[in-house]
């Protein structure tokens, strides 16, 4: 699609929000957002993260898309409260990364997490009769234990996603794969200890970063805003008072709720603490 009044669009930054568990809704509204920057024909971005993390492959989507439009514009990433794990990967997309001193970030790692619940079904005298292809069809079933030669499985695909994060940090950031494998060991760390680890550019606020945005590309930070590229509301929230209060504290349980189900068994690049 082409945009009429391309120019206004040139003098103003565009602004994505990635907040929450990253997973395929997420995936899908920034995708969207990053596809009518490039239309609009933005200048740069102001990525602003306040996320810790989740699934593998809806991060790697995202960095994936983020890196090919950073060849077209500049791209500023802002970590805000949190931006750990999926996160952190996601703001290696970015051509520069700032942090307040405060923020929660790092936990470079990978985890699988499943449950058991073979006690409990025995307590109660329930029992599953399995038909499978294969004696790996069912891992992390919740009615038994895990084999040992299972658990290696897993290891194994725990450890080539692992490998997959830290050299995406470590090409992004200029550093060494020894070198951020010192503190990629799912660790969590400030904003302040990840500028000295060489994991992002520099300290300050997202006002801070709209402004690096503007200099970056010849705007003048005093008078250039941001556009904020949104996900689109319910019609009827637009209008009745109080509905989003009601809507961001009980819709953010039941998304959490949601995506911890959803995602069982599953690697994840997240922290949960």
């Amino acid at each position: 699609m082409i945009w009429p009044f391309k120019s206004k669009f040139r003098k103003q930054i565009a602004r994505i929000e990635i907040t929450g568990a990253i997973a395929g809704a997420a995936r899908k509204r920034v995708l969207e957002a990053l596809k009518t920057v490039e239309e609009k024909k933005f200048p740069a971005l102001l990525l602003r993260i306040d996320s810790p993390g989740g699934t593998v492959g809806d991060a790697q989507e995202i960095y994936s898309a983020l890196k090919r439009l950073r060849e077209k514009i500049k791209i500023v990433a802002s970590f805000g409260n949190i931006s750990a794990s999926g996160g952190v990967y996601i703001g290696m997309g970015a051509e520069r990364i700032v942090a307040n001193p405060g923020t929660i970030t790092g936990s470079i790692g990978v985890i699988i997490r499943g449950n058991n619940l073979e006690g409990l079904l025995e307590k109660i005298g329930v029992s599953f009769k399995v038909i499978k292809s294969g004696p790996y069809k069912d891992i992390l079933a919740f009615d038994r234990e895990l084999t040992d030669t299972e658990k290696g499985i897993l290891q194994e695909m725990i450890d080539v996603s692992y490998h997959q994060f830290i050299q995406t940090v470590a090409e992004s950031r200029s550093l060494s794969l020894e070198t951020v494998k010192s503190f990629a060991d799912g660790r969590i760390f400030t904003g302040q200890q990840a500028l000295n680890l060489g994991v992002v550019d520099r300290l300050g606020t997202e006002e801070d970063a709209r402004r690096w945005t503007a200099e970056l590309v010849g705007l003048d930070p005093e008078k250039t805003l941001c556009y904020n590229l949104e996900e689109r509301k319910p019609f009827f929230s637009r209008f009745l008072p109080g509905s989003r209060q009601i809507s961001s504290g009980l819709g953010s349980s039941l998304n959490w709720l949601e995506f911890e189900i959803s995602t069982s068994g599953l690697p994840l690049w997240l922290y949960r603490p």
